[in-house]
């Protein structure tokens, strides 16, 4: 009878193991070849037309040494403050709203989602209209209240901000559904017995909301610092892939896309790509640590 039930097992575990093959097959094709050789490759020095020469540890001495990682490095530290605190402000309070039963509420939820399905591009290209400074609808407006035109894409720091705007309107619906997500599982008694005790609207929400999607809301800032370390599309659509004016949206993304494909500084770019990677490691560490000592203290 032993014998049957491990005959029986074996093959399980082989029908199992061919099951599971196929996928295992795509995963190291399309993702674990990809990663090994481009950490290969940022140990190399290549233009993709002469054949690799092996550079040990150079090009990340290079990178370190280069003042354009620095202005990079720089720019995509303030894109990601500036993106982060406003995009989980806006998501938490919508997603609020999002969350309680008022007339008109699908007609809101669709106008807030509709972001989440356009190109990153094509909105980058529409922005890039609405924020021209001579005669773009945005300043147009401002100029009916007295405003000067703002030169939205023609300053280095008004540039940044400018990008700022657009990931964020572009980040918030994906991050209010994260969170609305949360605050749909929260039992409706907690805030029935809040009410009871008196407390108001805003005392509810910091008190029992907050607290209670702070699982999401770390998955959030986590998936957010990811996407704006990683942005080059919108900053690439909305200032023709240069970084300017003046280095002003010179982010990581655009420095890599430069040394890989206008450069073909293969190797350099391949360092580049895993300076980043070791960078939302770290960063995603220190998010998770933090969030964990924060429910370890409530």
């Amino acid at each position: 009878m032993s014998g049957r039930r491990s005959g029986l097992a074996r093959r399980r575990a082989r029908a199992g193991a061919l099951f599971v093959l196929p996928n295992m097959t795509v995963v190291a094709v399309f993702l674990l070849f990809p990663l090994g050789f481009s950490l290969y490759l940022s140990f190399q020095h290549w233009d993709l037309f002469r054949p690799m020469r092996f550079v040990g540890l150079g090009n990340y001495r290079e990178l370190l040494g280069d003042p354009l990682f620095v202005i990079a490095l720089r720019n995509t530290a303030v894109f990601t403050a500036l993106t982060l605190v406003p995009t989980v402000a806006i998501s938490l309070a919508v997603a609020a709203a999002l969350n309680r039963k008022l007339p008109g509420i699908g007609l809101f939820r669709t106008l807030a989602f509709l972001p989440l399905v356009a190109s990153t591009v094509a909105m980058a290209v529409v922005w890039r209209f609405l924020l021209a400074t001579d005669e773009g609808p945005v300043n147009t407006m401002l100029g009916w209240i007295g405003v000067k035109p703002v030169p939205w894409l023609s300053d280095p720091a008004w540039a940044l901000i400018s990008l700022s705007l657009v990931t964020v309107w572009k980040s918030v619906p994906f991050a209010t559904v994260v969170l609305l997500a949360a605050m749909q599982g929260i039992p409706e008694t907690l805030y029935e017995a809040a009410r009871l005790d008196g407390a108001g609207a805003w005392r509810r929400f910091r008190s029992i909301t907050v607290p209670l999607v702070r699982g999401a809301l770390s998955f959030v800032f986590v998936i957010t610092i990811i996407n704006t370390v990683q942005a080059f599309d919108q900053a690439y659509a909305l200032t023709d892939g240069n970084g300017g004016p003046e280095t002003g949206t010179y982010v990581l993304g655009i420095m890599l896309f430069q040394n890989a494909f206008r450069f073909y500084e293969v190797g350099y770019a391949a360092a580049l790509a895993w300076v980043i990677f070791a960078l939302l490691l770290v960063a995603t560490l220190v998010q998770l640590w933090l969030s964990r000592r924060e429910a370890e203290q409530w």
